[in-house]
């Protein structure tokens, strides 16, 4: 072993490839020109990893167009280290802006991304790629860490070690291991939490119904690659949108918790006058959570602010470009709705006394429960209520007469920022994740095109919100039900739960993460991991950070509320990024991580 100081990347995807830009930029500044070996590993490409690689299906989108997505800072980032702006990915690959890039355009553009960062650092910085799986990694606190890889080789050594190993595989919990006991008794077909792009799809058998359990984004590529992905076509445009079926396709019977998609991603830009953000909950009341000396709970103490500064965004924008549909003077609501309390009764008071239509006013429960209440005679009578609903989604995300819904859309990523400084103080739970993926991360207005058409076409049909799923013992089939058509059962032979695994250390399938929780990592009650929101250092259970071991993603407490990152938006994830790395250069530089004296011969 050399005595250059050496730093071990665990994870090569998107946020391993943005560390690693962060690292090429800050390096002259923090390190100068003394040597470092930097170890990159992943059993993935390194840029794209696995979620994003080339070699998949290009009938998969990304979710974001091709103008919204960048990898590259600007000076909207709050951040120590230097900007090193870069193109969007329609900038650099020249797909149309509005455009949504395929999955495997993205990964290339990813791939430029990593080799730009590559060439970026200096030649006293030496790169080691290693295609492999990080096992686990050992070490005290104030000495070098090893970090043995798949494959028995000799452990690398680091002075220090960034986990940035994105979305993993997880273990199943009891009721997955239980649906899954219940197939191999009947022979039956049960897929549990997976990515889509990497289940064994061909199992699913053409002409039968399957059940699916979800209806996020996991199972619009479910959709896709059961339909079009079997040879299926649409003809015509728009609402005259026709499937035309390969005869391959299964039929897919879908519901969830609220028995509707995610809401159509918004079809227009917000011009004027953007809502002056964070208004009711930014610096001051974070400051103050972060003070209080006991514990902060989400619902009671956090909620309430997200939800008043949602609605300060909303109707700041209702009132600024549709002034015709309210009641009151923009100064008069803005003082009363700033004295108010949030949600409480003083506050809708104010709010339904300036805007007389209840359309125009946020209702943040109702959008979460939008089904809440509703029966439907039959199950044909449902399938006609979900095509209006969506159908009505659809229209309305794209009419810029609701241009309030993308002013919302900006207050939730404010939001996100003040979550990510309230760090390990608060749990936000899975709930808020899943809610700010249901309102900011739906699917593009195509995607949903393609929905009705399938469901006009029978080979989609809605089970409903309130889904449960049910195992038949005597008759050997899973059956589901909802609360929209009470006493009315599905039957089928096969059941699909379309999500992704939950983030959490007791049942990742990472067997790093699993053995540094179980070496004193510190983890939420969700099973995420505890980081310093300050700089991203892993937090033992004793409270103190690691000083060698980071930790930067969705596994952690400080997961950003998108993959990706809209240009001049403030790029929270850009700015942890940049923190972390400066962290880590500034402890090697300042003598916290001493570097080895060099093998004699």
């Amino acid at each position: 072993m050399n005595g250059h100081a050496s730093i071990v990347i665990v994870g090569a995807g998107p946020r391993g490839t943005g560390y690693l830009e962060r690292l090429a930029a800050n390096l002259p500044e923090l390190y100068g020109d003394r040597p470092v070996d930097i170890h990159v590993v992943d059993p993935h490409p390194p840029g794209p990893g696995r979620i994003w690689r080339t070699a998949q299906s290009p009938l998969l989108w990304m979710n974001s167009r091709a103008e919204d997505v960048t990898m590259f800072t600007d000076e909207t980032v709050d951040m120590a280290g230097p900007v090193r702006p870069g193109p969007t990915v329609a900038e650099w690959s020249g797909i149309e802006g509005r455009t949504f890039p395929t999955r495997p355009q993205q990964g290339a553009y990813l791939r430029w991304v990593y080799e730009r960062a590559r060439a970026a650092l200096p030649a006293t910085a030496r790169l080691h790629e290693h295609r492999t799986t990080a096992l686990r990694i050992a070490g005290p606190r104030e000495g070098r860490q090893r970090v043995w890889l798949e494959g028995g080789a000799a452990p690398l050594l680091a002075d220090l070690v960034v986990l940035t190993v994105g979305h993993l595989d997880a273990e199943p919990d009891p009721e997955q291991r239980a649906l899954t006991r219940f197939a191999a008794r009947h022979g039956l077909l049960h897929l549990p939490p997976d990515f889509t792009a990497d289940s064994d799809l061909a199992a699913l058998p053409a002409g039968e119904p399957v059940l699916v359990r979800g209806f996020g984004l996991a199972f619009v590529d479910l959709m896709v690659l059961l339909t079009e992905g079997r040879g299926g076509r649409y003809e015509g445009e728009g609402d005259a949108l026709v499937y035309v079926p390969s005869g391959r396709e299964p039929r897919l019977h879908v519901g969830s918790r609220r028995g509707v998609p995610y809401q159509t991603k918004i079809g227009y830009s917000l011009d004027g006058e953007p809502p002056p953000l964070p208004r009711f909950f930014g610096a001051a009341q974070t400051d103050a959570l972060l003070r209080r000396t006991g514990p902060v709970d989400f619902r009671r103490d956090v909620w309430p602010l997200i939800d008043k500064e949602l609605g300060w965004a909303h109707y700041h924008r209702l009132f600024a470009a549709h002034p015709e549909r309210t009641a009151l003077a923009w100064d008069d609501f803005e003082r009363a709705y700033e004295t108010a309390p949030p949600s409480g009764a003083e506050l809708a008071a104010v709010v339904a006394a300036a805007v007389p239509d209840p359309a125009d006013r946020l209702d943040l429960d109702a959008l979460d429960h939008p089904l809440d209440g509703i029966r439907f005679s039959s199950t044909e009578a449902l399938q006609h209520g979900l095509r209006d609903y969506i159908g009505d989604n659809l229209t309305r995300r794209h009419d810029p007469a609701h241009s309030a819904d993308a002013a919302v859309f900006a207050g939730l990523l404010s939001v996100y920022g003040q979550l990510l400084r309230l760090g390990k103080r608060v749990d936000p739970g899975p709930w808020w994740h899943g809610f700010f993926s249901y309102l900011a991360s739906g699917p593009p207005g195509p995607r949903m095109r393609q929905l009705l058409a399938l469901s006009r076409a029978g080979v989609v049909r809605f089970l409903g919100p309130g889904l449960t799923v049910e195992t038949d013992e005597e008759r050997g089939l899973f059956r589901a039900a909802s609360a929209a058509v009470p006493g009315e059962w599905t039957e089928a032979r096969a059941l699909v739960e379309a999500r992704i695994p939950d983030p959490t250390l007791e049942l990742t399938g990472s067997p790093l993460l699993r053995a540094l929780h179980e070496d004193g990592a510190r983890a939420t009650a969700a099973g995420l991991l505890v980081v310093d929101p300050a700089d991203g250092r892993v937090l033992e259970r004793d409270g103190r950070p690691h000083p060698r071991r980071f930790a930067l993603g969705p596994h952690t407490t400080a997961r950003t509320g998108s993959a990706f990152t809209r240009p001049r938006t403030g790029g929270a994830a850009f700015a942890q990024n940049d923190a972390a790395a400066r962290a880590a250069l500034t402890l090697l530089r300042d003598g916290a991580c001493p570097l080895p004296a060099p093998l004699s011969a």
